[in-house]
């Protein structure tokens, strides 16, 4: 299981690299951008946008895990088409070809005849990347690979990616907006039980260092059987009278009136639902709460992984409400990765229909639900 962990972190270190290197060409940049169309796109956002960082990760990740692991080639799945179309509006597919040459060839059509822009991404999808984790090869757990099923977002949170701002104003460590909250997220789920098992989020604008170039940071999580380990850092302890909740900006008002009791001033705001699950994770909110339908499988996944590793998790917020207006029998039902939402069409049958709530603490989780039980 250690070799399939380096595997997904490597895959997302690559990732990372090759989303700084498509945002530290502006000019270039703006070329990558195609808006989505149809049943790709987003209803949340009046113009929901893909770039050609976020295909090319996909089918980077996808590349990297199935050569190292074949077994898992057809149960690898993303967010994005791997259809782009160019300035001429020929469509293409793109796709990690043999060498570095063929696959420059290929991007070179996507970007109307750019050679060298083609170059730089194709040399960083080629590129060998390392990483040195001790503590990874300690790992021993048994996870049967015929099991298990992927679920890859290349860049959540795109619309922040494209815009690139970098908030200098940010409230108890959580940003609300620009580069911070994209990230890259990588979810192993058991295709018989639904759950996830494994996950790594991977923030490629972290930080600034010194030369003031970005600088990423990984987060992984295993959650499998009754083994919990993860990479997280350990919390100090912090008392507070209220819990704290980050959510989305356009969140219903009654559901921040709900909450504002529980809350008070603690009711925080940001970008991307990897993100917001990073907050909870990290113990920057109690947890992260949101009504609309408008997540998806490859959103959560991975820092579902991550929380249950932590003692945590992600439920479906509609059912629990449910369930407790009912007085059913106890616990509340956590999201499942292995089944699509019944009747839903094309992208949406893998939404999490009913909202959620990441949580890293039950205690916080029923206090939540029981404030919005209204």
């Amino acid at each position: 299981m250690a070799s399939i962990l380096t595997a997904l972190i490597c895959a997302s270190e690559k990732s990372a690299n090759i989303a700084r290197a498509c945002k530290r060409e502006e000019t270039l940049f703006q070329l990558l951008i195609e808006e989505k169309k149809g049943t790709d796109k987003n209803k949340k956002f009046v113009q929901d946008f893909k770039t050609l960082a976020d295909v090319i990760i996909q089918e980077v990740i996808k590349h990297d895990i199935a050569e190292k692991f074949p077994e898992l080639a057809p149960h690898i799945a993303g967010e994005e088409s791997n259809k782009f179309e160019n300035g001429l509006g020929k469509t293409i597919t793109v796709k990690v070809c043999k060498t570095e040459q063929e696959t420059a060839e290929l991007l070179s059509e996507v970007l109307d005849g750019n050679l060298k822009a083609a170059g730089l991404l194709a040399k960083s999808i080629h590129e060998d990347v390392h990483i040195n984790g001790p503590d990874l090869q300690k790992l021993t757990i048994d996870i049967p690979i015929d099991t298990i099923g992927i679920w890859v977002d290349p860049i959540d949170s795109t619309n922040q990616y494209i815009k690139g701002q970098l908030e200098e104003k940010f409230k108890d460590g959580i940003h609300t907006y620009g580069l911070k909250s994209a990230a890259v997220l990588i979810g192993v789920f058991d295709r018989n039980s639904g759950q996830p098992i494994m996950g790594v989020i991977n923030l490629p604008f972290n930080e600034v260092d010194p030369n003031l170039r970005w600088r990423g940071k990984y987060y992984w999580g295993i959650s499998y059987k009754d083994i919990n380990i993860h990479s997280v850092p350990k919390q100090i302890p912090t008392h507070h009278n209220q819990l704290s909740t980050v959510m989305s900006s356009s969140e219903k008002e009654d559901i921040k009136k709900a909450l504002a009791p529980l809350c008070g001033e603690r009711m925080y705001y940001a970008s991307g639902a990897g993100y917001k699950s990073l907050c909870t994770i990290l113990g920057l909110a109690d947890a992260y709460v949101f009504t609309e339908d408008t997540t998806f499988k490859w959103d959560t996944c991975a820092p579902h992984a991550i929380l249950k590793s932590l003692g945590g998790g992600i439920v479906n917020l509609t059912k629990a409400l449910t369930e407790l207006k009912d007085g059913g029998p106890g616990g509340f039902p956590e999201l499942q990765y292995n089944k699509p939402d019944e009747g839903a069409k094309e992208t949406e049958k893998w939404a999490n229909t009913g909202g959620l709530v990441a949580y890293r603490s039950q205690q916080h989780l029923e206090a939540i639900i029981n404030a919005l039980l209204v």
